[in-house]
């Protein structure tokens, strides 16, 4: 019998390759900065990094593809981000069927820890 982390059930819960993107996902962002873990709020996970949340992985309810949603996303300029109807946060949508777009996500991921590390986006949510 497997011991699944809590954490685990959102992935074990998708179909591929759905799934196998989510576990990618999860893997490159937590490889991103070792400070950075991940946790579930509001039945997503969830990544934090020095203990604020910066950015979650969830899944389109229609199509049930996967997307990041950068949460501070409103400091981030990136062609592939897209704003929405939000105010504050942008979404990376990634296409399950296809290779996943690895140095955009990079540029994105990082554009988003340094607004932390540069002092740019405070610890105190404001």
């Amino acid at each position: 019998m497997v011991d699944y982390d809590h954490k685990d059930n959102f992935y074990l819960e998708k179909q591929e390759p759905t799934r196998g993107v989510l576990l990618a996902l999860r893997t490159f962002i937590c490889k991103q900065d070792s400070q950075i873990y991940e946790t579930i709020k509001y039945g997503m996970p969830c990544f934090c990094y020095q203990n604020k949340v910066f950015c979650y992985l969830w899944t389109e309810k229609k199509t049930d593809e996967p997307y990041i949603l950068m949460v501070e996303g409103k400091y981030l300029n990136h062609h592939l981000l897209e704003k929405g109807n939000r105010s504050k946060m942008k979404i990376l949508r990634i296409d399950p069927n296809q290779d996943l777009p690895i140095e955009s996500i990079h540029e994105i991921l990082k554009a988003a820890l340094d607004l932390y590390r540069n002092g740019v986006k405070r610890f105190d949510n404001k």
